[in-house]
């Protein structure tokens, strides 16, 4: 390479491209050596000069460069815009102008380049943040998989019309944000999977669920403005969505494990394994052989290995969140910017840099030698480190391997692979031909898990690089800190709890066939760990991110059911549900009601009442909650004796009609008795706010009826909509009228006997015969019909005289008067009123009468009520209702001897006087027995009512009685 001599011209030259840099809108930052340029098509100038451009920050310590969170990445050339590009091709041809213009013909620039490999961009992009952006990462909280999190490509017009978009859809549809509809597609899903050999397949449904609507709601939360208040309700909906789906998933492939192991498991099992051991005697078992057979053994290791299986898998689902970008170039090899420097200093150019540097390329170089590598290559080597741990994290080893490959580290690959357990075919068959097949898996796998030991062990190495291989060996003291959440803890206990059981295994049973046999230093097995053990120690960890994730209720439902304990989760979440109901998401309480749902299928639970009122706590959700076409499916799961309980309240505050016949028809597809529970619903209506049953017989009448009164009036619609309940319709709207009657409210009574269909007697007769095929009742609807028609007979008196006493005292005609001193005009006009007079009085005289004669006889249809007299039970046979027959009691009380009086003030009114003088012979009949319900008081004020009619009729010429006088 031709060196270049800096003359007083050529810093011109430069002086000039710096001009031009910005004006073609290059910002010149700051110096830096020029070694660490990346941009691509910038030349190699070997000479002791400062950067144009941007460069990487050569002043921190390798220690703090080891502990750098991946932030964004570096841009390669792949991913440099079209418009930098242009520009650089502008700033080339502008250094040609320039060179042809300070008088250097023939000199070129590009005589010496970088190479190819190394031509990629250092820009990284800078994450700008202000106080109302609100990161991803700080709402679901740290994790390894986060540090792989990347900036999204910044399509701004998209993005402010996705923007748009989703926000309107949000304001008109609040119920895409809580998902609302997960309710009714779980009651679906769940009527339509209801069969014991159909429970897993339900649980799948769930987890898809789940799914879909995670899905949904992050392409939501992409088109959303991080600083609104939706954006973190997203945010949270999907980290809840997340959490529940991962938890079905982790359900499914435990409980079906446990289920299938029960059902193999048999009483001679220590018989058969030992007729096993015997037939196994002589016969030649691998590794992978004896591994197999023991997964399918041994229970603990097996679900244990579902377990990293499931945490692997959510891993996995968590790292596909975040962009791909490739870091790394397709044409690069290992180490690239070390060996660009290597060569530079071969060839005696100067070095770029004074720092001390590997001067060898085999990969245990930089610990061999104790130098580090040219700081991109460190970089990239550590963001390597990273990606092919949260690769191994999520269960994708053959995305690490790949990895490795890629960057040109063929030899890292190999470092992972030798933990397959060995395994030669040909012991049992050769192959197609009489072939020899391959042998597959690691023959000196204790040589090679002892050295993974050794590697994580070495301080040299940085932390990811040395749980990297503690994942492999099991040395948990290197791999937990590196793990950042409480599944990462539980990965690394269970991966290392699985690799001692492995290796014990093994060692028992394999240990003198081995051909190389390496024993694991003694700090592996100081600590042999157990489902419990593991629980316990990742609950007394001092990390604090870990101590927040395990207060929540996920995380101790993942460790209950991890434990197979469904008893202690039932307990925990009754206790949620009793004290924490106000703090929980209406998610999380659905998620609960399903799981005991599950359990209960399955038979794993002892806790049935526990489970009851997990499932009481969802159904009054749903009620709180107005999700009324939900609610009779998860009623119908609750014990018989509390299923009209509970849909009777949640019936009770129902109130359209169409709605309430939607709500039965609900519960009768649901199996619920629907007529004991609509007369629990009038019951429990009827007897709100209800004061004791008493009246007062001088209390002036109440015609209004209040919002309570017309919602117990109400209430009887709903037994009249099934004419098989006709009859409890009748005995509630009686029970209703009774306690109207002794309040004085005759208005809302009415409205009561007005609810009940004229033909009820009809169908309650009708339904009757068709049920007991006899034409007798039973002595109960007897007995309620029968205080049916007293009703109506004590509510036709009244309004009968009411309609007498309006047309008595205001529809009787006014007599015209003439006044003094009328002219003749005046008189015609007074002698025609006066004709029209006497007309009008003699219409209202016979109205009158006939009025009179209604109303008096509806009042002796009270007074002379038959079969036993008003309010008294014909029958006695049936089953006695104390509390009834002593409001019955009272309401004649009540009633009665007002009805006598309002007789009495119609016959005295109409001058039917004897017949008020017979009013003492009816009150005092032994038939009738009426002076029972009169008070001393009323009696005496009867008494005196009948001796006004007596001097009225003594003045009329007659005596006391009505009788002519005999002279």
């Amino acid at each position: 390479m031709e060196k270049l001599t800096l003359t007083p011209k050529r810093y011109l030259k430069l002086f000039y491209l710096c001009v031009i840099c910005l004006a073609k809108g290059y910002q010149i930052l700051k110096w830096g050596p020029l070694p660490s340029m990346r941009r691509a098509d910038t030349m190699d100038l070997d000479i002791p000069t400062k950067s144009l451009f941007r460069t990487r920050d050569h002043s921190r310590s390798s220690d703090q460069k080891q502990f750098l969170s991946m932030d964004s990445p570096v841009l390669r050339e792949r991913n440099i815009s079209r418009t930098m590009k242009r520009q650089s091709l502008g700033v080339q041809k502008s250094l040609q102008i320039l060179d042809e213009a300070v008088g250097t013909p023939g000199y070129a620039l590009h005589a010496s380049r970088t190479p190819a490999s190394l031509r990629r961009s250092t820009y990284t992009p800078v994450r700008m943040s202000t106080d109302d952006t609100i990161q991803v990462s700080d709402l679901f909280g740290p994790s390894i998989i986060s540090l792989l999190a990347t900036p999204r490509p910044n399509n701004q017009s998209k993005m402010e019309e996705d923007t748009t978009t989703i926000n309107l859809a949000l304001e008109e549809d609040p119920t895409v944000t809580n998902c609302t509809e997960l309710f009714t597609d779980f009651s679906e899903t769940l009527t339509a999977n209801g069969e014991l050999h159909e429970v897993f397949h339900l649980v799948g449904e769930y987890e898809s669920l789940c799914k879909e609507n995670t899905e949904k709601l992050k392409k939501i939360m992409q088109a959303t403005v991080p600083g609104q208040s939706k954006f973190v309700k997203l945010v949270n909906m999907v980290k809840l969505l997340q959490q529940e789906g991962n938890i079905w998933s982790l359900i499914a492939s435990l409980y079906k494990d446990r289920l299938e192991t029960d059902s193999r498991m048999c009483p001679d099992e220590d018989v058969d394994d030992e007729l096993m051991m015997i037939d196994n005697m002589g016969k030649y078992q691998s590794e992978q052989d004896l591994m197999k057979a023991y997964y399918e053994k041994d229970a603990t290791v097996r679900q244990s290995q579902l377990v990293i299986d499931w945490l692997e898998k959510t891993a996995r689902d968590q790292l596909e969140l975040y962009h791909k970008v490739e870091f790394f170039s397709d044409e690069m090899g290992a180490w690239e910017n070390t060996l660009h420097a290597l060569k530079q200093k071969k060839c005696g150019l100067l070095s770029m840099s004074d720092r001390p540097m590997v001067d060898e390329l085999d990969p245990d170089a930089p610990i061999r030698q104790g130098k580090p590598l040219a700081d991109l290559d460190q970089e990239d080597e550590h963001r390597l480190i990273k990606h092919m741990f949260a690769y191994v994290r999520s269960g994708q080893l053959e995305k690490a391997k790949e990895l490795c490959v890629k960057v040109g580290q063929a030899w890292r690959a190999a470092t992972l692979d030798g933990w397959r357990l060995y395994h030669d075919p040909n012991y049992e068959s050769l192959g197609p031909n009489g072939c020899v097949q391959k042998p597959t898996g690691n023959p000196f796998r204790c040589l090679w898990k002892a050295t993974c030991w050794k590697m994580s062990e070495e301080k040299r190495y940085c932390s990811y690089e040395r749980a990297l291989y503690a994942a492999f060996c099991g040395n948990l003291k290197q791999l937990l800190p590196i793990c950042l959440t409480s599944d990462d803890y539980l990965w690394a206990y269970f991966r290392v709890m699985v690799d001692q059981l492995t290796e014990q295994h093994l060692q028992l049973t394999y240990v003198n066939k081995r051909k190389c046999f390496v024993d694991m230093p003694s700090d592996y097995w100081d600590k042999l760990l157990t489902v419990e053990k593991i629980f316990n120690d990742i609950k007394a960890c001092s990390n604090q991110n870990v101590q927040q994730d395990l207060k929540s209720y996920f995380s101790t439902i993942e460790k209950y059911i991890i434990l197979g304990d469904s008893d202690h989760l039932i307990e925990e979440m009754y206790d949620w549900c009793k004290e924490d109901m106000d703090q929980l998401a209406p998610h999380a309480l659905r998620f609960m009601a399903h799981l005991v749902l599950f359990f209960r299928s399955i038979g794993v639970s002892n806790k049935e009442e526990l489970s009851v009122s997990v499932l009481e706590a969802y159904v009054k959700y749903l009620i709180e909650d107005k999700h009324t076409h939900l609610v009779a499916t998860y009623v119908a799961l609750l014990p018989k004796e509390m299923q009209v309980e509970w849909y009777a309240k949640f019936l009770e505050g129902i109130t359209d009609t169409d709605q309430r016949k939607s709500c039965l028809t609900l519960a009768l597809k649901a199996g619920l008795d629907v007529p004991s529970i609509t007369k629990l619903v009038v019951e429990n209506i009827r007897s709100r706010d209800s004061a004791d049953f008493s009246g007062d017989a001088d209390a002036p009448l109440d015609v209004t009826t209040t919002k309570e009164d017309q919602l117990k009036i109400d209430a009887i619609d709903w037994l009249v909509f099934n004419p098989l309940q006709r009859a409890e319709a009748l005995k509630q709207a009686n029970a209703l009228m009774r306690n109207f009657l002794a309040s004085r409210k005759l208005t809302a009574a009415r409205a009561v006997f007005d609810k009940i269909p004229p033909d009820s007697v009809d169908v309650i007769v009708q339904a009757s015969q068709s049920q007991t095929h006899t034409v007798e009742l039973q002595p109960e609807d007897d007995n309620a019909i029968k205080e049916y028609l007293c009703h109506q007979a004590y509510l036709d008196a009244h309004d009968s005289f009411c309609d007498w006493f309006e047309h008595y005292h205001n529809a009787k005609p006014t007599k015209p008067n003439i006044p003094k001193g009328a002219s003749f005009t005046e008189r015609v006009a007074f002698e025609h009123k006066e004709r029209q007079y006497e007309m009008d009085l003699a219409r209202w005289k016979h109205n009158l009468m006939m009025q009179t004669k209604v109303t008096c006889d509806r009042l002796y249809n009270v007074l002379l009520f038959v079969n036993g007299g008003w309010m008294v039970d014909q029958r006695q046979d049936g089953t006695r209702d104390d509390n009834r027959t002593h409001q019955m009691r009272l309401l004649r009380q009540l009633c009665l001897p007002g009805l006598c009086f309002l007789l009495h003030t119609v016959l005295h009114n109409t001058e039917q006087y004897k017949k008020c003088v017979q009013l003492a012979n009816l009150v005092a009949s032994d038939q009738h027995q009426l002076y029972k319900t009169f008070r001393k008081d009323e009696l005496q004020q009867l008494l005196h009512k009948i001796r006004e009619t007596s001097v009225a009729l003594l003045d009329s010429g007659l005596d006391p009685l009505g009788y002519p006088l005999i002279e």
